[in-house]
């Protein structure tokens, strides 16, 4: 592939990013936290290291987040039966209404972007591509 492809790739990918990011609905909690949401929905709970791997944070960093979600009572922390010293990170019931709502609007905008502005044929590649790029993200 050549440089000029990888660049075009690369810009359009950080576009829409852009774009998604705008979508989201007024009031919406912040990036890193909608990431942990969704990583916790995706993968359930865990301990509070794997998140940080997961999520490539530094411990600290973790730790403050996951603070602020606590409070707003997004999740759950629970001590490990097996090891005491290990806390499990789990989503609550509104932790996962919260993260829909944010995932929906942005669905929302772009199922609407690509039926109004994309051709079938657009939106097939457009479908390839993405398997692509989530192809991509795993390595």
């Amino acid at each position: 592939m050549k440089s000029e492809q990888t660049t075009l790739i690369f810009r359009g990918v950080m576009a829409l990013g852009r774009r998604l990011r705008a979508e989201r609905p007024q009031g919406a909690p912040s990036l890193p936290a909608i990431s942990i949401l969704g990583t916790l929905r995706r993968l359930g709970p865990m301990p509070a290291r794997r998140l940080a791997t997961e999520e490539r944070l530094q411990p600290q960093s973790l730790t403050r987040l996951i603070g602020d979600l606590e409070s707003k009572g997004w999740i759950v922390r629970t001590r490990s039966e097996v090891d005491r010293r290990e806390i499990s990170i789990e989503l609550t019931a509104l932790g996962k209404a919260v993260f829909a709502e944010d995932m929906r609007a942005r669905r929302i905008w772009l199922e609407h972007a690509i039926a109004t502005t994309l051709t079938d044929a657009e939106q097939a590649a457009l479908i390839d591509a993405s398997e692509a790029m989530l192809k991509l993200s795993r390595l």
